[in-house]
């Protein structure tokens, strides 16, 4: 299973600067963002995700099993690095699928998912939260969030879901 190890707590009353978190390059920085290397590699590929969570041991999880899986991975500890790093440098990055958690600082999933539809209309987004509220999943699938799923989730749940997702997506293409 992949776990989630956050308590119930409000991101502004964490002891944790976002310093400690920041695994990906900032502006001026000399650390690389974290991204699998398949991609670089020239070995085949079965599609490119973003997961968009504030916990580094999540994002290393899911990468791992999607890695395995066959899936080059680019991470974001929030809404505002994901939106980063899909606009940075001249060419915009392509993606296949983003997971997101909700709960997260700076901009959060439900405001990077707004942005997201909007900026990435033929992306499917996949919801990966702690904290299932039903109501919130009615309205995200309403507004046409791909899948929503709740942590901790079955390793095949995950690979299915980004699966079928990006299936969804290559279908588009063709429509």
């Amino acid at each position: 299973m992949i776990t989630d190890t956050r308590m119930f707590q409000s991101h502004s009353d964490s002891p944790k600067s976002l310093e400690e978190h920041t695994v990906m390059s900032q502006p001026g920085s000399s650390h690389a963002p974290e991204r699998s290397a398949g991609i670089f590699s020239g070995q085949n590929y079965r599609g490119g995700v973003l997961i968009v969570d504030d916990e580094a041991d999540i994002r290393k999880v899911l990468s791992m099993a999607l890695e395995k899986e066959g899936y080059y991975v680019i991470n974001a500890e929030d809404g505002k690095q994901a939106i980063r790093l899909l606009n940075e440098g001249e060419h915009p990055m392509v993606i296949d699928v983003i997971i997101t958690d909700i709960r997260m600082p700076n901009i959060n999933g439900i405001q990077a998912i707004e942005y997201f539809q909007r900026e990435y209309p033929s992306v499917p987004l996949i919801v990966l939260t702690g904290f299932p509220e039903l109501d919130l999943a009615t309205q995200l699938l309403k507004r046409g969030v791909t899948d929503f799923l709740v942590k901790p989730i079955d390793r095949t749940k995950l690979i299915s879901a980004v699966a079928d997702a990006i299936g969804t997506r290559h279908l588009d293409w063709f429509a």
